[in-house]
């Protein structure tokens, strides 16, 4: 996923973020009062938002609750061009979230997985046989300590 800047959100449609983030299931009307906009308009406000892919709504899940047992964070040293690699580890199923990095990785790659078996193939067969990929650095989670989502709001 590439992304372009955007202009900057104006008070009420960070606000609308902030309730949503708060509970994504609150309804239109509700946002509306505290924001001080007809339900319709918070309905409209919040299309464009997903539509111009500032945001998603979406139920986030405890992989472990799911029957996924492991949880690491790849760091991957990459020769040539960074974006086919990216891309080729953002298109595995396992792979949750990519960044480009600057620093001792070209690439960090969050993968969940059923089990250290599958980890194992994950990283031996798919990700170190991806071409551009010179090595990788495994982080194993042991705790999810914490998670938050509510980035780009606070005023």
């Amino acid at each position: 996923m590439t992304r372009s800047p955007s202009a900057p959100l104006d008070e009420v449609s960070k606000a609308i973020i902030e309730q949503l983030q708060q509970d994504g299931r609150r309804s239109y009307a509700a946002i509306g009062k505290v924001v001080g906009l007809s339900e319709a308009a918070v309905r409209q406000r919040v299309q464009r938002l997903v539509d111009g892919g500032t945001m998603q709504i979406v139920a986030v899940t405890d992989p472990m609750q799911l029957g996924f047992a492991r949880q690491a964070m790849i760091g991957v040293t990459a020769t040539g061009p960074l974006d086919p690699v990216a891309a080729a580890l953002a298109a595995l199923d396992e792979v949750d979230y990519v960044v480009v990095t600057a620093g001792r990785y070209d690439l960090l790659a969050e993968i969940v997985c059923e089990s250290d078996d599958r980890l194992l193939e994950l990283i031996s067969e798919k990700i170190r046989t991806i071409a551009g990929v010179a090595t990788t650095e495994t982080f194993m989670y042991l705790r999810l300590q914490k998670q938050s989502y509510s980035w780009g709001v606070v005023r």
